[in-house]
């Protein structure tokens, strides 16, 4: 053992810093990662909507299901990026006047069924069970890439239910029950595998916002229909149809978004405060204390809508070539004012070069050099810090070994 420790003092002095600095930054990492969330830049939207009634008489949960599911992919959400899950298809069932159709207005101006809805989980396959899969990302490996939600920790995801609950609960096809528990349970397991950045959960049932009761994790936003101890009431009936079409939270929200396109900047504030608690028979509940930011702040296409990375160029189909690392490559009319997101362009290209040439003079050093690099890149793009841990100790190991076998 002493003979080891000699070895390992008789290091060259490169390595033994190289062997400090890793111990060193393995601290770091973990402070970075603890705080990665905060720093995390939004990348990406996702929508879960889920019904969980079945039965005729509940045709008005699935039309607020494919109302939401209307709106976010015309606010620019992609079908790739939402999960939709219908537990009972009223559009195919034998009392269904208008087949293959579901309407959310007697005036069946609107088909909500048409030939672009991409249904995902449908009749027997919404069960608790799938639908705690799908949040925490725990599937069975047959299961297909198009039914997970493939989210990161960029994603702001949006989680809409819609049923009947109670008191903590939400039942799921009238055969089982998801709980407040269970729900906050899964949040948790989402926020420690970082499969989202903010989650907003949207619940339209009886006695909402006890749903929301149990949940503890930080960037999480909750909007209910109804207080503990009020019902969630329909909104009008179609003689037609002969049932209820449209709940009234679902209703109002619709309304709110209607007037709305994926470029205008209405705030989530704006969207909680136009719930009006005399139409709605009941009081829209929004618990916002594991929210970090002032919902003034933020527009509700952060949920509702899309992020698209925009590139202005002069011509669609020379985007590609015409922009290159170079500044060079780079020309604007003298009597053309550069707009913010230009200047965001040329700043971050400029940034490239820099670190291009800043890593070409490092890596012509000396080997030194690539084995410093390869450790940086290491450090800054490892997420598992066991992963990184264990990578640490076998280089220490590997080293330990050489330099034994150099000594005899």
């Amino acid at each position: 053992m002493r003979f080891m420790i000699f070895s390992f003092l008789k290091l060259p002095t490169r390595v033994l810093m190289l062997l400090l600095l890793c111990l060193g930054n393995i601290g770091n990492s973990v402070a970075h990662l603890s705080s990665s969330s905060e720093s995390t830049l939004h990348t990406n939207n996702w929508a879960v909507l889920v019904c969980t009634s079945r039965f005729w008489f509940n045709y008005r949960h699935m039309a607020n299901t494919l109302s939401l599911y209307r709106t976010v992919k015309r606010l620019g959400i992609p079908d790739e990026r939402i999960i939709l899950m219908l537990a009972d298809d009223m559009a195919c069932n034998a009392r269904n006047k208008y087949p293959a159709q579901v309407f959310n207005n007697e005036n069946h101006k609107l088909n909500l069924y048409g030939d672009n809805v991409e249904v995902d989980y449908r009749g027997y396959e919404v069960t608790v069970e799938n639908f705690l899969r799908v949040l925490t990302g725990r599937h069975e490996a047959a299961v297909p890439r198009s039914k997970r939600l493939l989210s990161d920790e960029g994603s702001h995801i949006l989680l809409y239910m819609t049923g009947h609950g109670g008191d903590e609960f939400l039942k799921f096809q009238d055969s089982e029950e998801l709980q407040s528990h269970d729900l906050a349970d899964a949040v948790k397991q989402m926020k420690e595998k970082r499969r989202f950045k903010e989650l907003l959960i949207m619940v339209d049932t009886c006695q909402a916002s006890t749903l929301f009761s149990q949940l503890h994790s930080p960037g999480v936003l909750a909007i209910g229909s109804s207080m503990k101890g009020e019902n969630s009431y329909s909104h009008h009936l179609d003689p037609d149809v002969g049932v209820s079409v449209v709940d009234r939270f679902t209703y109002y929200t619709l309304a709110f978004f209607e007037k709305l396109n994926m470029y205008d900047n209405a705030s989530l504030s704006s969207f909680f405060n136009s719930f009006n608690p005399n139409l709605l028979m009941s009081t829209a509940y929004y618990r916002m204390d594991l929210y970090q930011r002032r919902l003034e702040e933020v527009p509700v296409t952060n949920f509702f809508g899309s992020v698209m990375e925009t590139l202005h160029t002069d011509s669609a189909y020379k985007s590609h070539r015409s922009i290159d690392i170079g500044e060079a490559k780079i020309k604007k009319r003298t009597d053309q004012s550069i707009s913010g997101s230009d200047r965001r362009i040329l700043r971050n290209m400029n940034n490239k070069d820099q670190v291009s040439n800043l890593s070409t003079e490092e890596n012509s050093q000396d080997s030194f050099g690539q084995l410093w690099n390869s450790v940086l890149s290491k450090v800054t793009t490892t997420e598992n810090v066991d992963e990184f841990v264990c990578h640490g100790l076998l280089l220490m190991l590997s080293l330990l070994v050489a330099s034994t076998w150099l000594s005899h």
